[in-house]
C-alpha cells in the first residue's frame, strides 16, 4: 500500500495523470535544485580531504538523502507545491495579453 494515498494527494480534484506530471515536474525542480547545490560545493571544496567531508554537509540533506519522486511526493502532500489544472494557468497566461490588446486599440482610437 502507498503513503499517502492517490485519492489523498489529489483530494479527488484531479486523476492520476495530472497528479504524475505535477509529480514529474516537482521531482525535476527539486533535482535542479540538487544539482545547483552540489555544483556550489564542488567549486567551494579546495581538494583537501576534510573539506570533501563537509562537501556532503553543504548539500541539502532532503535532497541528498532522498530520491527527488519522494521528496516531491511529500512536498505535494504538504502543501508546498500545487497541482494546478491547465485550463486554470492558460486562462491566467491570456490575460495579460487581452489587456495589452485592450490598451493598444485604445491608442489607435485615440490617435
Amino acid at each position: 500500500m502507498l503513503y499517502p494515498t492517490i485519492q489523498e494527494l489529489t483530494k479527488d480534484e484531479f486523476n492520476r495523470y495530472e497528479l504524475a506530471l505535477a509529480t514529474a515536474k516537482c521531482a525535476r525542480i527539486i533535482t535542479d535544485e540538487y544539482v545547483k547545490q552540489r555544483e556550489a560545493a564542488e567549486k567551494a571544496a579546495t581538494g583537501n580531504k576534510e573539506n570533501d567531508r563537509n562537501l556532503i554537509n553543504m548539500i541539502n540533506k532532503e535532497y541528498r538523502d532522498e530520491k527527488a519522486v519522494k521528496n516531491a511526493i511529500a512536498k505535494i502532500y504538504g502543501g508546498e507545491y500545487k497541482i494546478v489544472h491547465t485550463e486554470d494557468v492558460v486562462e491566467e497566461e491570456a490575460a495579460p495579453e487581452e489587456v495589452a490588446a485592450e490598451e493598444q486599440a485604445e491608442e489607435a482610437t485615440e490617435a
